[in-house]
C-alpha cells in the first residue's frame, strides 16, 4: 500500500472531485459520515462532546460532524476559531451557516480572545483544529489551546491528524504544541509520520475511514514510501515443489555465535530455514557445536579455529547468501576477521548485529562494503555508524542518504521495521513485537 505525502492526498482529493462530478462539501460530508459512525458505535448521546473547529477543511470537518451529530440526537458544545488573523475557508463557512438553528448544537465563535470550556477525564474532544495541510507549527494561541487540551484529560477524538503535527517531517516542531489523542480518525491513508515511533503518544488508536477515493487517482499518484502488507509478502512467496532438492532452493553461509552467544546463532540459523534455505551452514567457534547440533539439527557446521569466538572468515564454497553478524562479539580477532572480509569480499551480503558494531570500531571500512550489502541495524547499532540520532524520523532520513551514496540496502529496525532501498524507496512493516527485545 502506498503510503502517500500531504501533496499526494491533495491530488487525489481533486482527481476524485473532478472524475466524481462532486464538491469538496461532498467529500467532507463523507469523511464527516465516516466519523460519526465511529462516534455513536463508541459513545452514548448522554456523553458531554466538545467540539474544536479550526478556520480550514479540517474546521469544516468538525463542524459537519457536529450537524451529524445532531441529527442522530447528540448534543456539542462548538468552538469555531474564526479569528481576525485568518479567514474561514469556504466548506469551513459554508458548515458554519448549516449549523444555525440546530437546537443540539451550541456554536461559539472565538472572535478575538479564548476562554477555553472546563474540561475532564468523562469529556469527549472533538479536535479539528488543523489537518495534514497544516504548513506552519503552530504558535500563539493554537499552541495554548492544544496545551490546554492535553492537560484536560478528556478523552480526544483527532480528525485526520492530531492538531499540529505534520503528515511528514517533524523535526524542529514543539512537541508540546500537538495534540496528544487518543483515537485518530485517518482519512483514507495512514500518514508517513504515523510509522515513527515519537509521534505514537499524539496518535493514540488510528482506525483509517475509508472515504471511497478515486482508485484510479490513487494508482497513478507516485509515492516513494510504502506500507507492507499480507498480501505484499504472500506474492513473494514461492511453495516449495515435489521434486526440488536442497540446492534448488539457495544456499546460505550464517557466520553468527560465541561463547555466550549461541542463542543468536540458534535464531538466525531457524530464521533462514524458515525463509525456505535448502541447505545452511554456520561458521561458529567450536563450542558452538553442541548448542547448534541439539537445537537446529538441519544446519552443517563449519567451526572456527577458535573455541570461543570467530576470528577468521573464509568461504569453501560459492553460496547464494552470506550473512555476518549475530551475537559474534567484538573482540580485537573478530573485528580484524571482519575487517579482512569486508576488504576481500566483492559480492553483496547481509551485515548485522555485531558485524555491523566491528565496522563502527573502523569506519572507514563503511567505503569498502560491496555495493548491493544488506544492513540490518537497530536504533543504536545504526547511530554508532552514523551519528547520533534523537528520533526515528531523523535515522530515517540520514538512512535514504546512506543507502543511496554507498548503493546498500538498510533494514532500520524496529516496531515499524524500514527497508530503505538506494532507489529512496522505503517500505514500512507495522508488524513489530517486542519479542526480540531480549539478549544471547
Amino acid at each position: 500500500m502506498k503510503i502517500f505525502t500531504t501533496e499526494g492526498i491533495r491530488r487525489i482529493d481533486e482527481a476524485t472531485i473532478e472524475r466524481e462530478s462532486i464538491k469538496m462539501l461532498d467529500l467532507m460530508e463523507r469523511a464527516a459520515s465516516a466519523v460519526v459512525y465511529q462516534i455513536i458505535s463508541r459513545w452514548h448521546p448522554s456523553k458531554r462532546i466538545v467540539i474544536f473547529a479550526g478556520p480550514g477543511n479540517n474546521g469544516g470537518d468538525a463542524l459537519a460532524v457536529a450537524r451529524l451529530l445532531a441529527e442522530q440526537g447528540y448534543r456539542s458544545e462548538v468552538y469555531l476559531f474564526n479569528v481576525k488573523a485568518t479567514r474561514l475557508s469556504h466548506c469551513c463557512e459554508t458548515n458554519r451557516d448549516r449549523l444555525k438553528g440546530l437546537d443540539r448544537v451550541e456554536l461559539i465563535e472565538v472572535l478575538d480572545t479564548f476562554t477555553p470550556p472546563e474540561l475532564g477525564p468523562d469529556d469527549l474532544v472533538i479536535d479539528g483544529l488543523f489537518g495534514s495541510g497544516l504548513s506552519n507549527p503552530l504558535k500563539g494561541g493554537y499552541a495554548s489551546t492544544v496545551q490546554y487540551i492535553n492537560e484536560s484529560h478528556a478523552f480526544v477524538v483527532s480528525l485526520d491528524i492530531p492538531s499540529g503535527l505534520f503528515g511528514e517531517w517533524n523535526t524542529g516542531v514543539d512537541r508540546r504544541n500537538i495534540v496528544r489523542a487518543n483515537l485518530t480518525l485517518a482519512y483514507q491513508f495512514k500518514r508517513l509520520s504515523f510509522f515513527f515511533s515519537e509521534n505514537a503518544e499524539f496518535l493514540g488508536e488510528v482506525v483509517v475511514l475509508d472515504l471511497e477515493m478515486d482508485q484510479d487517482a490513487i494508482a497513478s499518484t507516485p509515492a516513494d514510501f510504502y506500507l507492507i502488507e499480507r498480501e505484499d509478502v504472500k506474492r513473494e512467496l514461492r511453495p516449495h515443489g515435489n521434486f526440488i532438492n536442497k540446492y534448488d532452493n539457495g544456499t546460505v553461509f550464517l557466520v553468527a555465535g560465541s561463547y555466550g552467544m549461541m542463542g543468536a546463532a540458534t535464531l538466525a540459523a531457524r530464521g533462514a530455514m524458515r525463509a525456505g534455505a535448502g541447505l545452511v551452514t554456520v561458521h561458529a567457534p567450536k563450542c558452538g557445536y553442541i548448542p547448534l547440533a541439539t537445537t537446529v539439527p538441519e544446519v552443517l557446521f563449519e567451526a572456527d579455529q577458535s573455541e570461543y569466538f570467530t576470528t577468521d572468515i573464509e568461504l569453501h564454497h560459492n553460496y547464494n547468501v552470506v550473512a555476518i553478524g549475530p551475537g559474534i562479539s567484538t573482540t580485537s580477532d573478530t573485528i580484524a576477521a571482519v575487517d579482512s572480509f569486508i576488504k576481500r569480499y566483492r559480492r553483496p551480503c547481509i551485515l548485522d548485529a555485531d558485524a555491523l558494531n566491528c565496522i563502527a570500531t573502523r569506519l572507514v571500512l563503511i567505503h569498502s562494503i560491496p555495493k548491493g550489502s544488506i544492513l540490518t541495524p537497530h536504533n543504536s547499532e545504526f547511530d554508532r555508524l552514523f551519528g547520533e540520532h534523537t528520533t526515528d524520523e531523523d535515522r530515517l532520513k540520514k538512512a535514504i542518504d546512506v543507502s543511496r551514496l554507498y548503493e546498500i540496502t538498510i533494514v532500520l529496525k524496529g516496531h515499524y521495521t524500514k527497508t530503505v532501498r538506494p532507489d529512496g524507496k522505503v517500505y514500512i512493516n507495522s508488524t513489530g513485537n517486542p519479542g526480540l527485545a531480549t539478549a544471547g
